[in-house]
């Protein structure tokens, strides 16, 4: 368990140098905002299609892994969804509270981390949840929230799901590799060079980015921050853990990989719809900060926890 932790702790450090430069101001907003958007369309991008045009379809599609990772995700998705309910919460604030409590920071920290970690084969698993992340959960609370204001649900928001898709780069990039892959064209040398380079930036500059951005954020409303960390740091891992495990079971390796996937702190993206259709960005602000805070110690726990 400390091995697993001294090997996790850089990957934290770099998110602390991130915090530094963000809070004493050395690292601007919009400076944050540019990194961020590097990353997240350049560097991770390279990463993401690199690692997926030399896998196959069937080495990320596992009906188990999908079936078993949606169970424990659904399952604490409901919980927290009423627990919002029974505060008296409108629809679009509680959308907003369960998807902090289910949506980890695969993206930006999972995939870097995971890949060194586990090594490569966890790639395929990480991407898988990345995916049902995007295509599920994302989908499902732009629904929410905007059928929750139109006061019905209006086909022309499932318009605006399949954009927000189609322009997200980490779903484009990987399915983009993963056709690669499978036309069997080989990566010309130059091209793998290229992508080698601009993904080497994805780790420093992704861990960086969440630091920097984590300095803005506001540590309001700590005891609902606290319960949204709980769910994800603790609640949202044991139950994918026994979706994987007992009801959809798959093999140990794999089962590792998407526990610790599912420990990871909230994802920023939450954040950024929440700010998106001005929903509690405040309260995410708060599950954000803390859930990361909180991480540096529970993701080394479960990684070690579960690890082959």
């Amino acid at each position: 368990m400390i091995e697993i932790f001294f090997k996790t702790l850089p990957f934290f450090a770099l998110i602390a140098v991130g915090y530094w430069a963000g809070r004493t101001k050395f690292f601007s907003e919009e400076a944050t905002a540019y990194l961020t958007k590097f990353v997240f369309y350049f560097a991770l991008s390279a990463m993401l299609f690199k690692f997926s045009a030399n896998l196959t379809f069937t080495e990320v599609w596992d009906p188990n892994l999908v079936m078993g990772y949606l169970l424990g995700t659904v399952v604490v998705y409901a919980i927290a969804t009423l627990v919002a309910m029974f505060r008296g919460l409108d629809v679009a604030t509680t959308a907003v509270e369960a998807q902090c409590a289910v949506i980890g920071n695969i993206g930006f920290l999972g995939v870097p981390m995971l890949a060194l970690l586990l090594g490569e084969p966890a790639v395929g698993v990480i991407m898988m949840a990345l995916a049902v992340d995007l295509i599920v959960f994302s989908s499902l609370i732009v629904i929410l929230i905007t059928g929750s204001r139109d006061g019905r649900f209006d086909i022309r928001i499932l318009r605006t799901v399949a954009v927000g898709l189609i322009k997200n780069p980490m779903i484009v990039s990987i399915i983009l590799g993963l056709s690669w892959s499978a036309l069997e064209i080989p990566i010309p040398a130059p091209m793998n060079d290229f992508l080698a380079i601009l993904a080497g930036a994805a780790t420093p500059g992704a861990l960086f980015a969440i630091g920097a951005s984590l300095a803005s954020k506001s540590a309001e409303r700590l005891h609902i921050a606290g319960w949204l960390s709980f769910c994800k740091l603790f609640l949202h891992p044991a139950l994918v853990a026994f979706g994987v495990l007992y009801v959809f079971p798959v093999d140990p390796y794999t089962a590792a990989v998407i526990i610790s996937a599912s420990a990871l702190p909230v994802a920023g993206n939450v954040y950024i719809l929440a700010q998106h259709y001005g929903v509690a960005p405040q309260r995410v602000s708060a599950a954000i900060l803390v859930s990361t805070a909180i991480s540096i110690v529970t993701v080394s726990f479960v990684i070690g926890l579960v690890a082959p």
